[in-house]
């Protein structure tokens, strides 16, 4: 089956005032579904990888064949990315972490000011374009990390419980260069429910 677009889980303006409407818009409607067709394109010439789910493509991505690597990197990588980062977002969340994911923040980085800090400073470091990781290892730890491009912690051996796009068309439009603002912005909209199924 070919890989397709998943629907918004909320309404394009729901977001608003912190992320609006027309950037959903297009995030969603023009870049995601890029990445999908160019997936879809990529994988024909692979009839082995057609039928590989999201996560495995992006798991194994060491062992895409060499001709189409790139492509499933960039587009793959771009469609799981941006398939979790819609739904760890939602209208009338954020605030304070709550759950599992609260006892991980506290035990790994003291505080929740703390790790706002941290992860703020991996967004805000990360050269051109590319995402913000809290990433689980195989042996448990999380640690923050930083992508370039398209790339995700699955691609390392990490599981992903929470990312931030810092690629321009995530918050052009509204911040224009600021990316800071985007990122201060970004805490008002955490669905903490849905992080911590992945903790």
């Amino acid at each position: 089956m070919p890989h397709e677009l998943p629907k918004l889980p909320y309404a394009p303006d729901a977001l608003e005032p912190h992320i609006d409407k027309m950037t959903m818009e297009i995030h969603h409607g023009k870049h995601h579904n890029a990445y999908v067709t160019n997936l879809n394109k990529a994988l024909e010439s692979a009839a082995d990888w057609q039928g590989k789910s999201l996560e495995d493509l992006c798991r194994n991505i060491a062992t895409v064949p060499e001709g189409i690597r790139t492509a499933v990197r960039n587009n793959g990588g771009g469609h799981w990315n941006h398939s979790l980062f819609w739904t760890l977002m939602g209208h009338g969340k954020g605030g304070e972490p709550t759950g599992k994911i609260a006892e991980v923040i506290k035990s790994t980085f003291t505080d929740f000011a703390n790790f706002r800090s941290k992860f703020g400073e991996a967004a805000m470091s990360r050269f051109g374009s590319g995402w913000a990781w809290l990433a689980k290892t195989k042996d448990g730890r999380f640690e923050i990390v930083s992508t370039p491009n398209q790339d995700n912690p699955l691609m390392d051996g990490r599981d992903a419980v929470l990312g931030l796009d810092v690629w321009e068309h995530a918050y052009y439009l509204k911040y224009q260069n600021r990316r800071a603002d985007y990122v201060a912005a970004w805490w008002n909209l955490l669905n903490w429910d849905e992080i911590n199924k992945r903790v």
